[in-house]
């Protein structure tokens, strides 16, 4: 049963022993981009000429495949619906065989470079650089389909 939660009681005796650490070691690891990245969801951006950006990030329990406590699925589409370019973590991916680890599982951050691709690990380093390395890209592709 959980203890009641009053006033004339202090934090470290409502929530003592391990729960307690795991409650302080969370919030001092706990990355600000993620709450953005979060409020983000279900969002939908026009990028101009039919292009559109969809935007899906929820909290999960953390794991060691996603260490940071978030799915998320930021994908860049062209005019009929095709995702020509995604960042996402909805499963793990291989790298090619003729990378160092070839055949082993890595975590499951990875981005899709274009239509067809089956992923390429990325280095999920926080939140807030997942966004401005997607949006990054998305520029650069937009730009290469301009020019073309």
């Amino acid at each position: 049963m959980l203890p009641s939660l009053t006033l004339n009681r202090p934090f470290t005796e409502i929530f003592s022993g391990s729960l307690y650490h795991q409650l302080i070691q969370f919030s001092m690891h706990e990355d600000p981009g993620i709450s953005t990245l979060v409020e983000l969801h279900d969002h939908i951006i026009d990028q101009g000429n039919g292009y559109w950006i969809k935007i899906e990030a929820w909290r999960v329990v953390v794991t060691p495949d996603i260490p940071h406590g978030v799915r998320y699925s930021l994908t860049l589409h062209e005019p009929y619906g095709k995702r020509i370019l995604g960042y996402d973590n909805a499963h793990a991916v291989k790298p090619p065989k003729k990378f160092k680890y070839a055949g082993t599982r890595l975590p499951y951050d990875h981005k899709h470079r274009h239509a067809s691709d089956k992923g390429v690990p990325y280095e999920f380093r926080d939140a807030h650089q997942l966004l401005a390395d997607f949006f990054t890209e998305v520029d650069r592709v937009l730009e290469e389909i301009k020019e073309s």
